[in-house]
This record gives structure tokens, C-alpha cells and sequence, in this order.
């Protein structure tokens, strides 16, 4: 009873967002390199050779510029994206600082976070964690993610370029924000911080999962809503049905899945040897379906990777919702200001 209370209530909350736009399916190749496509080859092959290229080496693909031009203006950091996307727009970093407390008890400890906002956050989204984390005496910086907030083009409403029909749009784009988030964590090494962590929700939680297996600044990660794959998610979610609209009959699951395994956490989870994750999903949660929640809790499980785990007894959406949002920041804010 009190599943389909909470499914129903997750489905209202889904349906007070009435802007969601199917769009049309398709492979982007404009989005690939033009070295990786040939004449005459069909889209999906090429598109199969371009993953299999950068998984034999991911490094190269969340490589960073040595040289950014951080830009630094009262509470908000500026930086040029060391990816560029189409969109001028787009390319201009842009992330909140939230300095930490000054503490006479761990005067020693230089301590920052990293948040990643879920998707189609607004601006002022988590901003209230964030500042929990200062009062810690955490500095945090919230990032906008690509698409996002003032990165986002004029021809639209919401971050439909981020996750969306368009197969190498959405790898790039997702790229694009671990490379951000990797530019991000090395101003912070270089303003003297000494111990880092990064916190992700929901498709944050993804990014910031690939920017951990990536960047060897952070130590820890407290990953809010989880999955393995990045495809099953955007399938079978509730929040995404509109893309797998989109999806539905260009392409299967299985090929979508390979096709998206550069954005999906389950390639780097061996990475994680040394890191220190916490592991946070909701019981009754259709969009990131809890069997994908549980499918990465038993793979961290089966390869002995160190992580504590929370479940909240919620949906996806009413996580954001008090008394909720009150325990998963507080779970999430205890974990970082007792790992750093």
C-alpha cells in the first residue's frame, strides 16, 4: 500500500511539469569526429567503432587543458569549457562558490565539495545544501551543468541537449560536463584545498561517478540516486519517457546501452578501489528504477569496493520534498563532513 501510495504520488509530481518535448530520434554524427566516419559505412557502425575507440581509452576522452582561464567575480567562478560545443553559449562555465566556515577544530584541513545538480535543476536548486556544507566548514562550489542555467541557448526552456534522442549529442554533452567538473576540482587544488569530494544527484550522481573514476584530486563521492547504465535509466525511467519516445523504434535498448557505456558508470567501477563512495537511492523510485538502484549496490558489493549505503524511504521526486529533502541532506552532508 504504501508503494502505490508513493508511485502515485511520484506520477502527480512527474505530470505538474507539462513542457516536455518528444523529440526526433537521431544519431548525431555531427557530434562525432570526422576522422571516425567513412562513406558509406551505416550510422550505427560508425558510432560503434567511435565508442570502441574511446573506451580502449578513456583518459584521452576526460583529458583536461593544463592551462584554464579561471575568472573569479564576488561568489561565482568562470572558466571557458575544454569542451566546445555549438552553442557559445554553452561554453562558458559558470559555478556558485559557498566558502567554508573557518573552524579552530580542523584548522589544518583544507575541505571542498564539488556539487553536481540534477537535471533541469533550476538556479537556486540545492543551494540550501550547499550552504549547510560551508556552515561545515566544507567550501562548495555548485556547477552548472551544460545547458544549464545561463549556459542555456535561447531556443530552449529546459536541458533537452543534455539527455535526449540525439545518441553522440548526449555522450558529448555528458563529456562535456566531466570535463568541466574535472577543471572545477583543479581550482579548488589549486586555492590550496587538500581534500576534495564530490557530490552528484541523479544525473549528477552519474557525472559525478565518471569525474571521481577520472580525476585523482578527489577522495571521495557521495553519488544521490543511482544506476549502473545510463541507457536503462533514460528506458525505462518515469521523468525520461519522453526521450525513450524519441528512442522507441531508431534503436534497442542492448544497442543503446553500448552506445552509452562512455556516459555510464558501470566501465570505471574498478577505479573506485580507493576512493570512499556513499551510495544513496529511494525505495519507491520510477525514475531511477530501484532494480538499477540495487543492480550497482551488488556490483560495488561483488567487487569489494569500499562504500556505505542509504536508501530513503521515498520516491525520486519527493526526495526533494520535506521531510525528505531533510534526510537525504542531512545523510549526505554527515557523510562528506566525516569522510573529509
Amino acid at each position: 500500500m504504501i508503494s502505490r501510495l508513493f508511485h502515485t504520488w511520484e506520477k502527480h509530481l512527474v505530470s505538474k511539469t507539462t513542457d516536455r518535448v518528444v523529440r526526433p530520434f537521431e544519431w548525431g554524427l555531427d557530434w562525432v569526429p570526422s576522422d571516425r566516419q567513412s562513406i558509406g559505412v551505416p550510422p550505427d557502425k560508425i558510432l560503434l567503432d567511435w565508442v570502441k575507440k574511446i573506451m580502449s581509452d578513456t583518459e584521452s576522452f576526460f583529458e583536461v587543458p593544463t592551462n584554464v582561464d579561471y575568472r573569479f567575480n564576488e561568489d561565482t567562478l568562470t572558466f571557458p569549457s575544454a569542451y566546445t560545443s555549438p552553442h557559445q553559449q554553452n561554453n562558458l562555465v559558470h559555478a556558485r562558490y559557498f566558502p567554508g566556515r573557518q573552524s579552530n577544530v580542523r584548522p589544518h584541513k583544507r575541505r571542498a565539495v564539488l556539487l553536481l545538480p540534477h537535471w533541469n535543476a533550476q538556479q537556486e536548486a540545492h543551494v540550501g545544501l550547499c550552504r549547510v556544507l560551508a556552515h561545515l566548514g566544507i567550501s562548495t562550489l555548485r556547477l552548472s551543468l551544460p545547458y544549464h542555467d545561463k549556459r542555456m541557448p535561447p531556443e530552449l526552456h529546459r536541458a533537452d541537449y543534455v539527455v535526449s534522442p540525439n545518441v553522440a549529442r548526449t555522450i558529448q554533452v555528458c563529456r562535456q560536463a566531466v570535463l568541466d567538473a574535472r577543471c572545477a576540482i583543479k581550482w579548488f587544488a589549486g586555492q590550496g584545498y587538500d581534500r576534495i569530494g564530490i557530490l552528484g544527484t541523479s544525473l549528477g550522481s552519474c557525472l559525478a561517478l565518471l569525474t571521481l573514476a577520472h580525476e585523482p584530486l578527489i577522495r571521495i563521492a557521495a553519488l544521490n540516486h543511482i544506476s549502473p547504465f545510463f541507457a536503462d535509466v533514460v528506458w525505462k525511467g518515469l521523468s525520461t519517457a519522453h526521450v525513450r519516445a524519441g528512442l522507441e523504434g531508431s534503436i534497442d535498448l542492448d544497442l543503446l546501452r553500448t552506445l552509452w557505456l562512455p556516459i555510464s558508470p558501470h566501465p570505471y567501477l574498478e577505479r573506485l578501489q580507493e576512493k570512499k563512495v556513499l551510495l544513496v537511492y529511494a525505495l519507491y523510485d520510477l525514475s531511477f528504477p530501484v532494480s538499477l538502484s540495487r543492480m550497482l549496490v551488488g556490483e560495488f558489493a561483488r567487487l569489494g569496493l569500499p562504500y556505505k549505503l542509504a536508501v530513503l524511504p521515498c520516491g525520486h521526486y519527493s526526495t526533494g520534498i520535506p521531510p525528505f529533502s531533510w534526510i537525504d541532506g542531512f545523510i549526505l552532508a554527515r557523510f562528506l563532513e566525516h569522510e573529509l
